[in-house]
This record gives structure tokens, sequence and C-alpha cells, in this order.
């Protein structure tokens, strides 16, 4: 039902104050026929127009970073300010909370490893294959031109606890050598070449199982592609690097370990001496 008031109505409006005195609408206000808002909404006391939107076939991070640009020389009057809400400030907020469980699970792995190897430097070895394994991620969404989004965070953290195993592999294999008394730089060339081979399969059936979801075109695409694609080049390029980088800084942080503990024992025989 359409109620229809007219303006002389309106101002004969009424108003009682506390002493029964009457006052009509038209004594206190000026009546004028125009376009106006059928509602003002306030936040904080402050007046707000909220303009909202559906996503479809991109990122919600996409879509902002586009309106932020085609904004960015709009000329705002005094007074007047712009901010993102809805699915995008939980998404800001979300990205937080998943850069803590990160942290959280990056120190998690550290202790398990420091526990299995009884070495608090050996760890950090292995852990090099995260930060290799983060150049794919980004890599990899340039290239499939993509944002960095909480399912590419999500793909991150999967990624924490994936990468290191190529490390443990290695790691342990050169340990085993050097106990059964190999030279360190040996048990480092032969575990890397007989661990290459195990290695690169176990990365490849991991990455061919993955890639297809992050060239999925299906309902819901942008937010599983994200995922799949931090995986899979993730992966990717942390099994490629950890094979180098792995080995090197096995050998420099033994190294300087093993200098370090020489020292220790120096000084100790020094003091039991004098």
């Amino acid at each position: 039902m359409i109620l229809i008031i007219h303006k002389t109505t309106i101002s004969h409006f009424t108003h009682f104050c506390t002493n029964d005195i009457v006052i009509y609408l038209k004594d206190v206000a000026q009546l004028k026929e125009g376009v106006g808002p059928l509602k003002i909404d306030r936040e904080n006391r402050l007046r707000k127009i909220t303009i909202g939107a559906n996503v479809a076939n991109r990122s919600i991070g996409q879509v902002v970073a586009d309106i932020k640009g085609r904004l960015a020389d709009f000329p705002m009057a005094k007074g007047y300010f712009l901010e993102y809400g809805g699915t995008y400030k939980q998404m800001a907020e979300t990205m937080i909370d998943l850069m803590l469980a990160f942290l959280a699970a990056a120190i998690l792995i550290y202790m398990i490893m420091a526990a299995q190897f009884e070495s608090l430097t050996q760890p950090f070895v292995i852990m090099f294959s995260i930060p290799m394994s983060i150049i794919g991620v980004i890599m990899g969404l340039i290239v499939m031109g993509m944002s960095f989004s909480v399912p590419a965070m999500m793909g991150v953290i999967i990624l924490g606890g994936i990468v290191v195993n190529n490390g443990i592999v290695l790691v342990d294999y050169v340990n085993r050598l050097r106990k059964q008394g190999m030279e360190k730089h040996e048990a480092i060339i032969q575990a890397a070449s007989a661990r290459l081979r195990p290695i690169l399969i176990t990365a490849l059936t991991t990455i061919m199982g993955i890639l297809p979801m992050a060239f999925t075109t299906s309902q819901g695409a942008e937010m599983r592609a994200p995922l799949g694609a931090a995986v899979a080049f993730g992966l990717m390029a942390s099994t490629i690097l950890t094979l180098f980088v792995v080995p090197v800084m096995y050998s420099v942080t033994e190294t300087v370990a093993d200098r370090a503990q020489r020292k220790i024992k120096k000084k100790l025989h020094g003091r039991d001496g004098s």
C-alpha cells in the first residue's frame, strides 16, 4: 500500500510540548519539494552512503585495487572520505590472522625438527626451503595474473609443512653418512646425488595433483585457483632451489659450528691448564 501525503498536510503535523503547547511543523521547519534520500544512514554519528557490488571471475583484491586506481585522482570534498568494508575488510583482518598462524606453524616446525636432529642449526638450514617456496608463490601468481589473497596465503601455510620434507630427507641422509665416517663435503655430494631422484619424483607427483586446481575455470575458481597456484608454483621453485641452497647452507652452518666448538674447547682447556 502506498500512502500519499500532501505538503499542506505535512506542514500541519503537530508536536505537544511538556506544557501542553501545540507546535506545528510549519512553524519550526521550512518545507520544500525536491529529490532526496529515502533514508539517512549513520555510523558513529557520521552520515554514510554504502555502495555494494558482487564480484565475479576476479578476486576482491583485484577489484578493490582497480577502484583505488580510478579514485586516486578523484577530488573529495572537505569532510568526506572513503572507507572499504564488507568482505574486503574481513579479508584484510583474516590475512593478519593467517600471518600469525604461519608464524606459529614455522615455530612448531622448527621445534619438531630441533628435537628430531638434536641440533639448533640444522632446522634453520632446512627451513630455508620456506623462503624459496615464497619466491615461487610470487612468480606463480604473477604468471597466472592473480593477486595475493587469502587463499594464496593459505597455500603458503600449507607449503610450510610440505617443502621442508625435501630438506629433511637430504639433511638426514648427510648426517647418516657422516656418522659412518664420511667427510662432510663428500657426504653432502653423495647425499644430494642419491636423494635427487626421490625428491624430484615426490615433488612432481604432488605438483601434478595440485596444478589442475590452479587452472580451473569453474564456479568458485577465484577462491580455488590462487590456492592451487600458490602450492604448485611454490613447491616447484622450492624443490629446484632447495637442491642447491640446502647443501650450501648445511656446509656453511656446520663449518661455523665446528669452528665455534673448537674455540670453546680451546678456552676450556686453557682454563684447565692454568
